[in-house]
């Protein structure tokens, strides 16, 4: 019987950490989808226990109608399977009925800003929507096509997305148009900004995410508040806040995963301020009531302005081959051999990130994971394999339960993590910009809408 030869590595290896970035839904709010949160897709073959077949007679159904636009409730439940895939959320008959209401009030909001996006004539091609998928489906690591298929597979058309993204293109660059000059800061401003974040040095800032949950009828709030507990509740049971957040976040922010960034006391409201300065980094909070609405919010560190925080940033591009069933060192199967003599002999000819990108993938963790921090890798092997490891030469195959791993060192960048550089000061200030701009635009939109929720919608 042959023995498979481990490297002392690969026993303390959980490769999970470069298992990549984004969620399915994840899409953009100009051209780029946001990467915040660790893969949570559900496979295409999921087991169909899992899956709620739909009603065939009540797809078609209108639980909405918005300025003579209608919203079928097959729009709504598809929309609902969407957000419980993305969140690893078992698809029950009890699961979409508790999140159906909001999803219907979003669908509606949605529905308001596509009809001002083509009011203003703000273009959206098929190709804009076309090509903000398959960056999706890039930075997932999957081929051309398979979301798609596996959309389908957890019984949501995928139109859900397609809609989904091209609302969301439209609404940022039509928050871009409105704003005007008001898009471009001065370097005056950007100046003050920088000035004013040096004067804070040895205040503490803090690392905030939010999810934004709108009140637009006072007569809703109750419900409205039943959902953010609903939300809380899938929080705190391991659901990632950025996906939440993207599904659900009537914020600017959401396309980023909710994240605001590193920020002072005095940049948030005060009700989410006096919530936020108690919280225990990881917390996630109950719905704070605030202007227009409810928010909750997760606290992901704090820190110390001007205090410097040095950090070792790797650009690495990864190779997983997988076995075909869980390895057995001591009886390894002939496909497990095949696949580590495989991998030896990429190692020892793979020699450009390029050529690390192209090698066929026969699962779905990226080529490239994104930004990895080097002091914050565990297991310590593998942080001390990836700090000596030279650039543009592959690893030793690292092995693994269910796979190998080679990885390659493309670059490193030693960075300030806590410097507020002009770029970031621009940023924020343009966010709040157009945070103030969206919320103002969505509250006159529900105002003057025509908007009928039918006796038959989801409650």
């Amino acid at each position: 019987m042959r023995r498979l030869p481990l490297p002392r590595l690969a026993a303390a290896l959980a490769l999970g950490l470069l298992a990549g970035p984004a969620a399915l839904a994840q899409a953009p709010g100009g051209a780029r989808p946001a990467a915040p949160a660790p893969a949570d897709r559900a496979p295409a073959d999921r087991a169909p226990a899992d899956r709620v077949p739909a009603d065939p007679g009540a797809s078609s159904r209108i639980v909405a109608v918005v300025n003579g636009d209608a919203i079928t409730q097959a729009e709504v439940a598809s929309r609902t399977r969407l957000f419980a895939l993305n969140a690893g959320v078992q698809i029950t008959p009890e699961t979409l009925t508790r999140l159906e209401p909001q999803v219907l009030r979003l669908l509606v909001d949605e529905r308001l800003r596509m009809q001002e996006v083509q009011r203003r004539r703000v273009p959206v091609s098929d190709n804009d929507v076309a090509e903000a998928i398959a960056d999706i489906e890039r930075r997932n690591g999957l081929p051309a096509g398979a979301l798609r298929a596996q959309l389908r597979a957890a019984g949501i058309q995928p139109r859900t997305l397609i809609d989904q993204v091209r609302a969301q293109i439209g609404w940022g660059r039509l928050m871009r148009a409105l704003l005007g000059a008001g898009a471009e800061v001065p370097e005056a401003e950007v100046a003050e900004a920088i000035a004013a974040h040096r004067a804070r040095a040895g205040q503490t800032e803090f690392q905030v995410g939010e999810i934004f949950i709108p009140v637009d009828d006072a007569r809703n709030e109750a419900q409205v508040r039943g959902f953010a507990d609903e939300v809380i509740a899938q929080l705190r049971r391991g659901t990632p806040f950025p996906i939440v957040a993207t599904q659900f976040s009537q914020s600017q922010t959401a396309v980023q995963g909710g994240d605001l960034g590193w920020v002072g006391l005095e940049r948030l409201d005060p009700e989410v301020a006096a919530v936020v300065e108690r919280m225990p980094p990881g917390a996630v909070s109950n719905p704070i009531k605030v202007a227009g609405g409810y928010q909750v919010v997760t606290l992901r560190g704090r820190r110390q302005v001007g205090r410097e925080e040095i950090a070792t940033l790797l650009s690495v591009r990864q190779v997983f081959l997988p076995f075909a069933t869980p390895l057995d060192p001591q009886a390894p199967t002939q496909q497990q051999v095949e696949t580590v003599e495989r991998a030896q002999r990429l190692s020892q000819t793979l020699r450009t990130c390029e050529q690390m990108e192209q090698q066929p993938r026969a699962t779905d963790r990226p080529a490239d994971p994104g930004p990895v921090r080097l002091e914050g890798l565990n297991p310590p092997q593998l942080r001390t394999l990836l700090a000596g490891l030279p650039p543009n030469r592959p690893s030793q195959p690292l092995i693994s339960p269910d796979g190998i791993m080679l990885i390659m060192v493309c670059g490193r960048e030693t960075r300030n993590l806590s410097e507020f550089t002009p770029e970031m000061a621009r940023g924020q200030i343009l966010r709040e910009r157009v945070e103030t701009r969206s919320r103002q635009l969505q509250r006159e939109l529900r105002r003057r809408a025509m908007v009928e929720i039918r006796a038959e919608a989801p409650r």
